[in-house]
């Protein structure tokens, strides 16, 4: 499947801003069954200076600096990405999560020592034993890792409530947790904090979702805005994504856009600026499929 990205960013200020400088994660990253092929940034006003790396985590980032006064800040990232669907994993033929957590830790592999990195407190995910508690009764010994992820995935679905007011960008994921309440930023930073908690390697996953619903069904939350899910590693098989926000394991509707250890690490867009007074943030996402032959238009 292949889709078009169409996501916009803008910054209304109250008076003018002289200076912005910022990073933008707004361009998909390849990964085994997604190809970007293409991506465009532009930026009203724009900038002086425009530059491209990798992060520490094979992010794509575009630094960019603003240096004409402007009371209006915007970005239009437009992207093209080639999709396909994982291998099937079936989850209870993977190992039992103790294994799982020994061989991480023992890292004996160059992709177990990639992985360690992940089983660590991060700056919005700190460890806390009321999580690994809390999933306990999903993580019984013996019960096979992917198998128990996707129980507690489950778990969090059903008792937590979707709900754009609860919370913010910044609220801790202990406060989100108490409340019950969210979004797939929330529940992706819950989910996380219960495995590394339990000792295991989770990353979390900024991106992008697709769905037409069958008639008759409801349509999956965060489709056509950025959305945010999970992915644990399991030795042998390598990283496998899961979404507690709609309790299904990705497949060719989720766009992944950046990965790191929570949120603060792929922030669609951060920096400073000088000057401008309050701001308003807006943001705008369209995903559609594209038509070639044989394939289906979804809309977007």
């Amino acid at each position: 499947m292949k889709y078009k990205i169409s996501h916009r960013t803008w910054y209304q200020y109250s008076s003018d801003a002289s200076l912005s400088h910022n990073e933008i994660f707004l361009t998909p990253r390849n990964t085994p069954v997604q190809s970007c092929m293409e991506s465009d940034i532009t930026l009203i006003p724009s900038p002086a200076a425009i530059s491209r790396r990798q992060d520490y985590f094979g992010n794509h980032v575009t630094t960019t600096t603003i240096q004409v006064p402007h009371d209006l800040f915007e970005i239009n990232a437009i992207s093209q990405v080639s999709l396909t669907s994982p291998s099937v994993v079936a989850p209870d033929k993977t190992p039992a999560w103790e294994e799982v957590r020994k061989a991480v830790w023992q890292h004996a592999s160059p992709e177990d020592l990639d992985a360690f990195q992940f089983a660590f407190a991060s700056p919005m995910i700190p460890k806390d034993d009321r999580f690994g508690h809390w999933a306990k009764e999903i993580f019984v010994p013996g019960t096979p890792i992917l198998q128990a992820a996707l129980g507690l995935t489950q778990k969090i679905f059903t008792e937590f409530t979707y709900d754009p007011r609860a919370t913010t960008t910044t609220t801790a994921v202990d406060k989100a947790f108490e409340l019950k309440r969210g979004v797939c930023q929330d529940f992706a930073h819950i989910e996380i904090a219960c495995l590394r908690s339990l000792g295991l390697a989770a990353r979390y996953v900024s991106g992008y979702l697709h769905t037409l619903p069958p008639p008759g069904k409801p349509k999956l939350i965060g489709s056509d805005a950025s959305h945010a899910w999970v992915a644990i590693y399991i030795p042998g098989t390598g990283w496998v994504d899961i979404d507690p926000t709609n309790n299904v394991i990705p497949t060719d509707q989720h766009l992944t856009l950046a990965w790191g250890r929570d949120y603060s690490d792929v922030t669609p867009v951060k920096g400073t600026v000088l000057g401008g007074g309050k701001h308003k943030l807006s943001v705008a996402v369209d995903v559609t499929a594209l038509v070639s032959h044989g394939d289906i238009n979804h809309g977007g």
